[in-house]
């Protein structure tokens, strides 16, 4: 089989490229990544030099380019990873969220219907929901939920799984959608809540936490996620959604000070800011349908993979201290200085 995934420069994308690598060596994987700020080629040094993978810089909006690849090397499965993530940026900038989100992933699936494909796959997330109310503990996402998003990045998100969807209805493209919950672990950009706590807190700095940080979350470790979009590419049914989650709900606070406990740091680096426009309150999905139909349940307990993460980001000291002396820096101030 020989793989598509876009954004594999980035967080998620790169390890699901580590996972389908060393789960199925014979598969060839064509990495697509534009290397914006959060495409990092250096987590990839791991695998530049197996032969069976490619790494080609390339935006995934532009149309000739993307038919350019397709038609050198045929691809028999394309996963999306490619997507601008984070829901500050959105906020401040819609534009390049609605570029890349829903036109570059229009652009992959017209080179899939032209080219021909035995799956597309689009990597969405549980923020098209929208959140959940902290007071209603008994209320989860399922894929029935109706679509409800709150941010440019969120809304960008749900009009490209509404895209996918049509061009499975209109015209047939084998396809299937995964919307996870959140994710931590290796390789994870420094700019979200997990890292920027980890790196900010081994260099003694503030850990700004937004509002109050009674936003609660659901945490899913990256390689379980990886395993469920596996099983979904090789086992799952075309057109339908799966809802992948953790079963782990926290806190932004409790992830904070967990943090500072693990690092023997104190909690009086701790900094309340503003809170985030529109914030959501809470996440928290069902994956009922994607155990039932496919065997997966998150294999992570919290406790051990936070850990895991923690122990990874002071190994890899060199990988994100190189980030945040670069534009990050910039970004990173501007967002929270005046906060």
């Amino acid at each position: 089989m020989k793989m598509i995934v876009t954004g594999g420069a980035g967080f998620i994308g790169s390890n699901f490229i580590f996972h389908i690598l060393k789960k199925y060596p014979s598969y060839g994987v064509i990495c697509l990544d534009k290397l914006t700020y959060a495409g990092n080629l250096s987590t990839l040094k791991s695998v530049m030099e197996n032969p069976n993978f490619r790494f080609v810089k390339e935006d995934i909006c532009n149309r000739a380019a993307v038919y350019r690849l397709f038609e050198e090397e045929k691809p028999d499965v394309v996963v999306n990873f490619a997507a601008e993530s984070h829901v500050d940026r959105s906020i401040d900038n819609p534009e390049i969220f609605l570029q890349t989100n829903i036109l570059g992933t229009q652009v992959l699936m017209d080179a899939c219907r032209q080219y021909g494909i035995t799956r597309y796959h689009q990597v969405s997330t549980d923020e098209v929901y929208g959140d959940l109310p902290l007071d209603r503990p008994d209320l989860f996402f399922t894929e029935e939920t109706p679509i409800h998003a709150s941010s440019p990045y969120s809304s960008s998100k749900a009009a490209a799984d509404l895209l996918v969807l049509a061009y499975y209805r209109t015209y047939g493209l084998p396809v299937t959608i995964s919307r996870c919950s959140n994710n931590y672990g290796p390789y994870h950009f420094p700019e979200k809540l997990i890292p920027l706590t980890i790196a900010n807190a081994l260099n003694d700095k503030p850990l700004p936490v937004y509002g109050q940080g009674l936003n609660v979350r659901d945490w899913l470790y990256v390689e379980d996620h990886c395993k469920a979009i596996d099983l979904i590419l090789h086992k799952g049914r075309v057109g339908e959604i799966y809802n992948v989650g953790g079963h782990n709900e926290m806190a932004n606070i409790e992830i904070v000070k967990l943090i500072c406990k693990e690092l023997g740091k104190p909690e009086s680096l701790i900094k309340f800011v503003a809170d985030r426009k529109g914030h959501d309150m809470r996440y928290a999905i069902d994956p009922t349908k994607i155990h039932r139909e496919l065997g997966w349940l998150p294999e992570t307990k919290f406790a051990y993979g936070i850990k895991k993460t923690i122990a990874w980001y002071l190994e890899n000291r060199e990988w994100w201290e190189e980030i945040l002396s670069g534009d990050y820096q910039q970004y990173y101030e501007k967002m929270y200085q005046n906060r």
